[in-house]
Parts: structure tokens; sequence; C-alpha cells
């Protein structure tokens, strides 16, 4: 299997500066093998959030490319605290919040933006884990998704 960083590499993607906690918690904890990762936002590059509310001026597209950003920005976040995402063995479990109108009921498409990110990097067994999909009237800072994660590690070499 490619490593997850080359797989990274090649895929041309690059992950934005790992995101500081704007409150009391911690953006990863490790209890043996797995990784709880705390929600994340679609953090850019050059440190601003994805803003906007699907259905209203975010389009299922321009949601999933935020759900897209979320992933990359989490990606940071495992890189940072595990030195290498070559330590990811697989997700286990996501939890994705879509900020949209109150007739959307499209949000499991739009957080198939962050899925696919998995899928492309960690292949279509081990980047498929459990899932939910969720709308909601309101996000921090009016971020278009918010995405938790839960993923199973190797220990540190």
């Amino acid at each position: 299997m490619e490593s997850a960083e080359k797989k990274l590499a090649s895929l041309g993607w690059s992950l934005p500066p790992a995101p500081k906690p704007v409150g009391l918690y911690k953006p990863v904890v490790i209890v043996g093998d797995l990784a709880y990762v705390s929600g994340h936002g679609p953090l850019k590059e050059d440190g601003s959030l994805m803003l906007g509310r699907v259905g209203d001026d975010l389009d299922v597209a321009g949601g999933q490319a935020a759900a897209k950003q979320t992933a990359l920005a989490m990606l940071a976040t495992l890189k940072s605290q595990l030195g290498s995402l070559d330590r990811v063995v697989r997700i286990v479990k996501t939890l994705g919040l879509v900020r949209c109108t109150d007739d959307f009921g499209q949000s499991p498409l739009v957080i198939n933006g962050f899925s696919q990110v998995f899928v492309d990097l960690l292949g279509s067994d081990l980047g498929v884990g459990a899932r939910s999909a969720l709308g909601t009237n309101s996000l921090p800072n009016g971020m278009a998704v918010e995405v938790e994660a839960i993923f199973e590690i190797r220990p540190a070499t």
C-alpha cells in the first residue's frame, strides 16, 4: 500500500496550517489505537474559513468543496499530532454537520466531499467508515461545514 504521505503529494493536495484550538478542548485525544479528532471546519491555507449556508449562498458543490477543505484541515491536525499521516490506518467514524437552510435535505451529499478525501487517500475499504451527516442552522463563525472523526492509528515508532 502506498504511503499516505506520498499519496497526498501525488494527489497535489496541500494542507493548511494545523488549526489551533479556539476553546477548552484538545484537537486530538489518543486512546489505545484510536485517535478522536475534535470538530474541524473548512480552514484554508491563508487561515480563513470557507463560510456560507448550503441552500442559500452555497450549492451542493460549494458545500462539498468546504467539506473537502475540512478534511484537509483535519489531515493537517493529524500530521501535526501524529508526526506522519502514515500512522493513520483507517477512518472509523465521522460526524459531519452542514450549515444549511431549513429545507435542505442533502447533507450526506455535502459530507461526501469530506469522505471522498479519505477514499482517495486510504482506498475504498480503509477510507470509508461509519458516518452521520446532519444539517444545522448554525456553526461557529458562520463556517459552512464542521466534521469530527475517529481514526484507527498505528503506534509511534
